[in-house]
């Protein structure tokens, strides 16, 4: 069973925590916790993961999807970074609300623009998740060219404090 693709915000004290053991988990607290750190969940060797949602920036279209990179809608709505992509919990993640009324014209835009990114993720779920699934596994295999590798967070090992974090 498939299940569709989620729209979450990943508390930034795990993120923090778990930066102390991989410095490629990404920054997100000071003035970056006015936007949150917003992504997809799905589910890759049994265990759930996010991986991060970038909006839409003119370099996006001139990229190449990559095993670790997934350009959504050709990159005009952002790319999804799966190198990037960390294992979670439900207490380290909250549901993002897509239908709460929006108090300002910035946060409509964004509100709009994650709805036009889901619809596309979940339309292309099968691909996307495949993609997911293949770097976490050549990661594991050790099959990754060593660029691509060494831009990839230390899936096993964040997996393993993961389970530890309370």
């Amino acid at each position: 069973m498939i299940r569709n693709f989620r729209i979450v915000k990943v508390d930034y004290k795990y993120c923090d925590y778990l930066r102390q053991f991989d410095n490629k988990v990404p920054y997100n607290a000071g003035s970056k916790e006015l936007r949150p750190f917003i992504g997809i969940l799905f589910v890759v060797n049994g265990c759930e993961y996010f991986a991060p949602l970038s909006s839409p920036k003119a370099k996006h279209l001139d990229m190449k999807n990559n095993v670790d990179l997934v350009k959504i809608d050709s990159g005009r709505l952002g790319v999804i970074n799966f190198n990037n992509m960390i294992p979670v919990k439900p207490s380290n993640y909250e549901l993002f609300d897509l239908n709460s009324k929006p108090a300002t014209t910035p946060e409509l835009k964004r509100q709009n623009l994650l709805k036009s990114q889901l619809l596309w993720l979940n339309k292309n779920i099968s691909t996307v998740k495949g993609k997911a699934i293949k770097l976490y596994e050549k990661y594991k295999d050790n099959k990754l060219p060593e660029r691509i590798s060494q831009r990839c967070c230390n899936f096993i090992l964040l997996e393993k404090k993961c389970n530890k974090y309370k």
